[in-house]
């Protein structure tokens, strides 16, 4: 133990001021940077408690160091204190090392000295301490002499920083009439500097403007009203400027301020006055119910829910009821209102008074009639010309049905209430009687019947009846009549419905066969009564009998049990129907009853074949097999017809082919050729196609020059006859013909069809042009002598005509 505490004592060489200035630093120091792990710092504080002179008796090497202190602030590089070892003899053997918070940056170390130099300056509200670490190392052995030391460096504080409000802005309220040292708001400041070193961080408040009506706590910063009885109404916001210093307020220091800004809220310490003692107004006397007259205002100075207020009128003065009067929630305004129809030649002046009362009401400040005040209201009622006005609302009036025209339903009567009585024209709107089943008197108004009414196509009249002034104004007002019909007995009770009764075979006698009902469409107020009858015979009915049930219905009972289609199938049963009204109306019904062959069900088929087949009286069977026979005739038909057709569309078709064949007429049609097969027998080919013409757009010019082709060869043949076939002309035309079939590029080559323009003569065959043949000649009868085949002409076949063959 003790050699431990020779090898790594520590030895502190220090003056009284350095120890205290250790001490003091140390005991500022955190705990946990002062325990160190190594036991440097425990040791260092263990040798202080125990004094130097117990250090000097226990070590025999430590540190030795100075001052370590630094002031923020300082630009200048400056020593502040010294770390040393005691084993150092200035021979410069040992090696200083500095590490730690601000080492090379904020702090150096010179390694041979060990003095401690400042860098830069330094702040202390940044950083108020720097904890660093020292070692010395043998230079020879390169092994440390000490133990590492860790020590701090503190900052000293200087004033260098203004003290700064908190929660800005200021913003407060207060009641206006508070008194006298009501706190408005509290303001605080803060100074970065060190509270603990001097006055630099202690600040005092004060105001700069704000007096008298504030003040403020000189410590706190709280603002108190100072002024009692602050008006709203005559200042309603107030700016207090607080000022704060630090130092305590003596010279050097820094300060700064700020704004608090106060507003008097309202109190109900003002009622309601109005600014005239009179108002008067003016309203006609046609505005209707609900018509704005006029508007009252009385001042309040308060606001919000202090200045709501409620107008009323006074009820003992006279007529005060004709008007009420509203507050207006937005405007605070007093509205007087129509509440009764004015008549200018009634009344034409109304006086009343009106009152104001505050609704909420603060007796601290005021009394309860100073939250009150009253004023006189004046109206006047102007003359208005007026229509006329009837002397009844609406009008109800009864007629009955059977009323003969120009029977009188009733009057209406209108009046001019203005003060000349204009006299009066009475009409009925068009629009309201598009029947015309009445008519008015236009003088007195009195309205009769002007067409027959009838009570089950109209039950009820809505007419409107107009009253017009006869001066220039043509002022006029209607009036709505309400007529009803009312009903006679005036027709006849019927079936409910068109009955079809039928009775099954074999039914029983006495069986019901039919329930009969009856309507009216009269409509009397006791309601409807019927009896149910038959026609009387002077023969008991033997089939039927109609019983009365007594409750306006009626049964139709079979009389026998022998009822068969083969004795009857339709029986006739006329029924007759009474009413109850006066006089009583009777109607006749006659019904058909059939004879059914029911189902086993009862049922009589009224519809599809079965019911066909009753209704012609064969049996089914029949019936369906007239059904298919009728089927199959139909079909049939059919065929035939579409066979037919079928024909006629082939035969419609060989005439088009040879229609076709028609050179003369169309230019489109085939050039044909005659086939003579088996060498030149007597058999006559019919004509085939051999090439198609070409269609161009100068058809119809190739077609006028065909014409006149046709005629130059009429002109000719007509000359032929007088000039031969070897005349120059002839000859000459034929060239020229050749010439130009042969050039034209448009024209199908002829030369494929032999065309004749002249009729050979001398030749036993006969001619094969058609251009002379006008009719079929045919020659039957051919000489033996003739060995020559039998020719036919082509004119049939071509449709040659006279116009073409005849010169």
């Amino acid at each position: 133990m003790g050699s431990a505490e020779e090898m790594h004592g520590w030895t502190v060489k220090m003056s009284m001021p350095s120890v205290l200035a250790i001490v003091t630093v140390f005991s500022m120091i955190p705990g946990g940077v002062l325990s160190d792990t190594r036991g440097a710092q425990g040791l260092e504080a263990q040798q202080l408690a125990q004094g130097s002179t117990h250090l000097h008796r226990r070590l025999k090497r430590g540190w030795i160091w100075k001052q370590l202190f630094v002031p923020e602030e300082d630009p200048t590089p400056r020593v502040i204190g010294q770390l040393k070892s005691d084993s150092d003899r200035g021979e410069y053997s040992i090696k200083y090392i500095l590490s730690g918070e601000g080492a090379g940056d904020a702090f150096e170390m010179d390694e041979y000295s060990g003095e401690i130099r400042t860098l830069k300056k330094l702040d202390r509200e940044e950083k108020a301490f720097y904890v660093l670490q020292a070692q010395a190392i043998n230079r020879r052995s390169n092994e440390p002499e000490e133990p590492e030391s860790e020590f701090i460096i503190k900052v000293q504080d200087i004033n260098d920083n203004v003290p700064q409000f908190q929660n800005e802005p200021y913003v407060s309220s207060i009641p206006e009439m508070c008194p006298t040292g009501t706190t408005v708001a509290q303001v605080t400041a803060t100074d970065a500097d060190d509270p603990m070193f001097g006055n630099n961080a202690k600040l005092i408040y004060s105001i700069l403007q704000g007096e008298p009506y504030f003040s403020v706590e000189p410590k706190t910063g709280i603002v108190v009203t100072s002024w009692q009885n602050m008006d709203r109404e005559a200042r309603e916001q107030y700016l207090v400027v607080v000022q704060v210093k630090d130092m305590l307020g003596l010279s050097g220091g820094y300060s700064s301020s700020t704004t608090v800004t106060v507003s008097l809220t309202d109190v109900n310490d003002n009622g309601p006055t109005f600014q005239h003692h009179l108002y008067a107004f003016a309203v006609p006397e046609d505005a209707a119910v609900g018509t704005t007259v006029g508007r009252v205002m009385a001042q309040d100075g308060d606001t919000g829910i202090n200045a709501r207020m409620t107008y009323s009128l006074e009820d003992d003065l006279e007529e005060s009821s004709t008007f009420i009067i509203k507050t207006d929630p937005v405007t605070q305004e007093g509205v007087v209102l129509l509440a009764k129809p004015l008549d200018y030649e009634t009344k034409r002046r109304f006086v009343m008074a009106a009152e104001a009362v505050n609704d909420h009401v603060d007796t601290r400040f005021l009394t309860l009639e100073e939250f009150r005040d009253r004023t006189t209201l004046k109206i006047v009622v102007e003359d208005v010309d007026e229509p006329p006005v009837f002397l009844s609302v609406a009008y109800e009036w009864k007629i009955p049905e059977n009323a003969a025209v120009g029977t009188a339903v009733g009057s209406v009567s209108a009046r001019d209430t203005d003060t000349v009585n204009n006299p009066i024209r009475y009409s009925i709107d068009k629009r309201s009687d598009n029947t015309k089943a009445f008519k008015i008197d236009p003088n007195n108004g009195t309205i009769t019947v002007a067409k027959a009414l009838d009570r089950e196509t109209t039950n009820w009249h809505n007419v409107t009846v107009e009253a017009e002034e006869t001066t220039l104004s043509h002022l006029s007002s209607s009036v709505v009549v309400f007529i009803t019909v009312l009903d006679i007995n005036d027709n006849v009770p019927r079936l409910a419905r068109d009955y079809q009764p039928f009775i099954c075979e074999g039914t029983q006698a006495g069986e019901l066969i039919q329930l009969l009902s009856a309507v009216d469409l009269d409509g009397p107020v006791e309601g409807h009564h019927f009896y149910f009858s038959m026609v009387s015979e002077k023969h008991i009915n033997p089939n039927f009998t109609v019983r009365d049930n007594q409750d306006n219905t009626a049964s139709i009972v079979a009389r026998r049990s022998t009822f068969t289609r083969k004795d009857r199938t339709q029986y006739l049963l006329p029924v007759v129907v009474t009413d109850s009204g006066s006089p009583a109306l009777s109607s006749t019904s006659t019904l058909t009853v059939s004879v059914c062959s029911c189902q086993p069900a009862g049922h009589c088929p009224t519809g599809g074949v079965e019911a066909l087949a009753l209704s012609m009286g064969v049996s089914l069977q029949t019936l369906l097999g007239l059904v298919v026979c009728l089927v199959t005739l139909s079909v049939l038909s059919v065929l035939m017809l579409m066979v037919r057709r079928h024909r006629r569309k082939q035969q419609e078709g060989l005439e088009v082919e040879v229609m076709d064949l028609e050179l003369p007429e169309t230019v489109s049609q085939k050039v044909l050729y005659y086939g003579e097969p088996g060498g030149g027998g007597a058999d006559l080919g019919f004509c085939q196609p051999v090439v198609p013409l070409r269609h161009h757009p100068r058809r119809r010019e190739r077609r006028l020059r065909r014409e006149d082709v046709r005629a130059s060869i009429r002109m000719s043949l007509r000359e032929s006859h007088l000039i031969g076939p070897d005349d120059e002309v002839f000859r000459q035309f034929i060239l020229d013909r050749l010439a130009e079939a042969d050039q034209d590029p448009y024209v199908p080559p002829f030369d494929c069809f032999r065309t004749y323009a002249y009729e050979g003569s001398g030749t036993p065959a006969g001619s094969l042009s058609s251009l002379e043949s006008s009719a079929l000649e045919l020659e039957h009868e051919q000489p033996v002598s003739n060995p020559r085949p039998f020719m036919v002409k082509l004119t049939p076949w071509y449709g040659g005509g006279e116009e073409d063959t005849v010169f």
